[in-house]
């Protein structure tokens, strides 16, 4: 069988991406997070929002650890899998890449040691100023990196001459059409990440009853932000969806399932997309409402894949599944956030177990939102790397062998797991710990010595049944 060299390196980047945007888009939002927590803590004198903020802290270290080292092999595959598009992109994607290093990842490098390891060694004034520079490293970081993937989406400000993208306007390269909406979008998803995560693990230690108070005001806390951004989200959403209409629409067509340009285009709740004859299979859908929001007009006309030549178009299924997954735990948030508004205004916010389950089971909820948002963003740009001017097909190392590609892209599988893994199993660690340790006065000469290491509680090995191993805490089970 001949290996695809074009089809394994997208293969490859899809995962390697997959498997990074979770924990870029986690960070974000928690960091904000951890600034306002230690901005309350220094004005109030409350030992609650320190321990909230030294507990958070801990595991922030241990996400961005992971978000690191995952991250940073992206940049190696432009020019192991990519060179034809890194050589042709260099006059831009260059200067934005060094931008994205100096100004933000330098930032949050410098200032991050000191919100780890500073507690009661700077004044607390300065630790608050580390914890205000961390979060706004992390929204300059992103600002970068999303002005570049928009402009491979929305490309202006440049020509294409001889094979070679040369920029004739950097605000308009940098502020692209799709830049301004992207980067809201994702702003906006990072604190619903945040969001959910820090308001499930506050309601799974309500349900333990530890550290009560403390708990209670961290989800109590994350629900008002919720109430207010999930639906916010869905606005910016749709925004978002009228410039990609404007710009791409046969992303739009996608993930519609529409094939045929027409008026009263229904919403398709449900269909079986079949690329190859080009139609639906059982579709189940609400009549005209597609028109309604797309265009805002009950007969508005929604574009259709048949304008599109066939070896353009997306890769119809994906898209249009990742759509409704990404929309559909949309409306999910945005309904257990008016069911925490309604359960606070009975006084049953923190007695109703069935809603606490249902918040734990919500805070993994955010990242197949933004796994599936991505996946729409790009696979329904396929097949085009920069839209409408340079394909897949003519981005990848002319050099590159289909079996060199399948023997990266496994060494990158068997790496990213045992990276997942540990990351998994030192927050575990920190999450067993929780709260109670976090204010321990006994540790505060004992401060860890890399981030990861901030789950300082010991654990021991024991043989367990059939020679398995397993780790228990060291201060749990008679150890």
């Amino acid at each position: 069988m001949e290996l695809d060299p074009l089809i394994l390196s997208r293969i490859q980047f899809a995962f390697v991406v997959s498997f990074h945007a979770i924990f870029p888009v986690f960070t974000i939002g928690l960091a904000s997070y951890i600034a306002v927590l230690e901005g309350l803590a220094f004005k109030t004198r409350n030992p609650v929002w320190t321990k909230l903020s030294t507990f958070w802290t801990k595991v922030f270290a241990v996400v961005f650890g992971m978000g690191v080292v995952s991250g940073i092999v992206m940049s190696f595959q432009f020019g192991t899998n990519w060179s034809a598009f890194s050589q042709a992109s260099a006059n831009f994607l260059g200067p934005i890449l060094s931008y994205e290093v100096i100004t933000a990842f330098f930032l949050e490098a410098a200032f991050l040691g000191v919100l780890l390891f500073g507690r009661d060694k700077v004044p607390a004034g300065v630790h608050l100023f580390a914890a205000i520079m961390v979060a706004t490293g992390t929204f300059i970081s992103s600002f970068w990196i999303l002005a570049a993937n928009s402009w491979m989406q929305t490309p202006a400000g440049v020509e294409f001459r001889e094979g070679v993208f040369h920029v004739v306007s950097w605000s308009e390269a940098i502020f692209n059409p799709s830049f301004p909406y992207r980067f809201m979008h994702m702003a906006l998803a990072s604190f619903l990440t945040g969001g959910f995560v820090v308001a499930g693990v506050s309601a799974w230690y309500l349900l333990r009853g530890r550290e009560v108070e403390a708990n209670r005001k961290a989800l109590s806390m994350c629900l008002w932000l919720l109430l207010f951004i999930a639906p916010a989200q869905a606005v910016v959403g749709d925004f978002h969806g009228l410039n990609t209409l404007e710009h791409q629409p046969a992303k739009v067509a996608a993930m519609e399932g529409n094939w045929e340009t027409s008026r009263n285009v229904p919403l398709l709740l449900f269909a079986i997309p079949d690329q190859e004859n080009q139609t639906n299979h059982f579709e189940i859908g609400i009549p005209s409402l597609a028109s309604l929001i797309l265009t805002h007009e009950w007969d508005g006309e929604v574009p259709g894949l048949n304008e599109v030549a066939v070896e353009e178009q997306p890769p119809v299924a994906i898209v249009f599944w990742s759509f409704r997954i990404m929309v559909g735990i949309g409306v999910l948030m945005i309904l257990f956030a008016l069911a925490g508004l309604v359960l606070r205004a009975g006084g049953r916010l923190y007695k109703t177990r069935w809603y606490l389950q249902g918040m734990r089971f919500m805070s993994i909820a955010p990242f197949f939102a933004v796994l599936t948002g991505w996946f729409v963003t790009e696979v329904g740009r396929a097949p085009w790397l920069v839209y409408g001017m340079m394909t897949q097909a003519e981005s990848v190392t002319p050099s590159l062998t289909g079996g060199m590609a399948l023997f990266t892209l496994i060494g990158y599988i068997v790496v990213y797991a045992l990276v997942f893994s540990a990351g998994v199993y030192y927050l575990m660690r920190v999450l067993y710990v929780g709260l109670e340790d976090a204010d321990d006065e006994e540790h505060a000469s004992d401060r860890p010595a890399r981030p990861l290491s901030a789950a300082h509680v010991p654990f021991e090995i024991e043989s367990g049944s059939h020679g398995v191993h397993q780790a228990k805490p060291a201060n749990e089970g008679g150890h």
